[in-house]
């Protein structure tokens, strides 16, 4: 069975039933996604686990270190600096990546990602990490889009690898780091995670939620984290979509659509601030994910 046959019928066991879409290959933009029958305005197509996240920097004793679950008013319980809103996320934490991450010194790549306003670098760190303790493959991104990368993005990546790689080293994970961990590896999965992460914006399910999300979008850092998902990276963009994704309480991700859908049609989400003006869409789109977008939106010069 392919990874793709796979990912449907995960994501099918999840929503007890079979899925209303597939996964096929579209005209001019590579692989796209498809509703198999009609489908209603609002419904749920389905849910996606991330395959890595990582909060915010500015969010760390706010936000869920492993589930990006907001941090209640009270509760909860902060392990090595960060946040964790249970027992169960700080053991899948520990498992999976905290349990080598937190015993290493991150102080240099701190450093550099703050001074240069780098968040995809920590998810990096937090995959090398999940296949040092055997949580996931070296290869599981392998599938998605690359981003276009320019001279001056790989000078920066080999540069963070190296911080990365020395880290790890002085740790004594050398042996590990010898099945995977190269410059090449780093660079391929940067520029993945690059076209591929999706920014976490949480429903605010109160008041304060709201507050603090307005607070937090004055900082300049509105989302509660960044992650990268399989199926959902699939969906095309497109400046008037109709699909939508969303987020309640965590990273769990939900695909809902925006209108009726035919069966047949291509489901498309926004990648960007659909607000913006079309001078202001293609550039952004160009310059973050290396794509001119024709849309019939943008073709009117709406």
């Amino acid at each position: 069975m392919s990874l793709l046959r796979r990912l449907l019928s995960t994501a099918a066991a999840a929503a007890h039933g079979p899925l209303p879409i597939r996964v096929a290959l579209t005209d001019s933009a590579g692989r796209g996604v498809f509703a198999t029958r009609p489908i209603a305005a609002g419904e749920v197509l389905h849910s996606a686990q991330p395959l890595v996240s990582h909060p915010s920097r500015s969010l760390l004793h706010e936000v869920c270190y492993s589930c990006l679950t907001r941090k209640p008013g009270k509760g909860g319980g902060s392990s090595g600096g960060c946040y964790f809103c249970s027992d169960a996320c700080r053991q899948h934490a520990a498992k999976r990546f905290h349990g080598i991450e937190k015993n290493l010194d991150w102080s240099l790549l701190d450093d550099h990602c703050s001074l240069r306003g780098l968040k995809y670098p920590y998810m990096v760190k937090r995959l090398a990490c999940m296949v040092i303790s055997g949580a996931i493959g070296a290869d599981c991104l392998d599938i998605l889009q690359p981003a276009r990368l320019h001279r001056g993005m790989i000078s920066e990546m080999e540069e963070e690898f190296e911080l990365l790689d020395s880290t790890f080293r002085k740790a004594g994970f050398q042996e590990e780091l010898a099945a995977f961990f190269t410059k090449q590896w780093y660079i391929n999965v940067l520029a993945r995670i690059r076209v591929n992460a999706f920014r976490i914006e949480l429903v605010a399910n109160s008041y304060e939620d709201l507050l603090s999300s307005a607070i937090a979008s004055v900082a300049c850092d509105a989302s509660v984290g960044n992650a990268v998902y399989m199926l959902p990276s699939f969906y095309n963009h497109d400046c008037d979509p109709n699909t939508h994704i969303v987020w309640m309480q965590n990273a769990d991700a939900k695909l809902k659509t925006l209108r009726d859908i035919d069966e047949g049609e291509e489901l498309r989400i926004c990648y960007i601030d659909a607000s913006m003006d079309v001078n202001a869409r293609q550039k952004i789109l160009a310059e973050g994910f290396g794509f001119e977008c024709c849309c019939l939106r943008c073709l009117s010069g709406d």
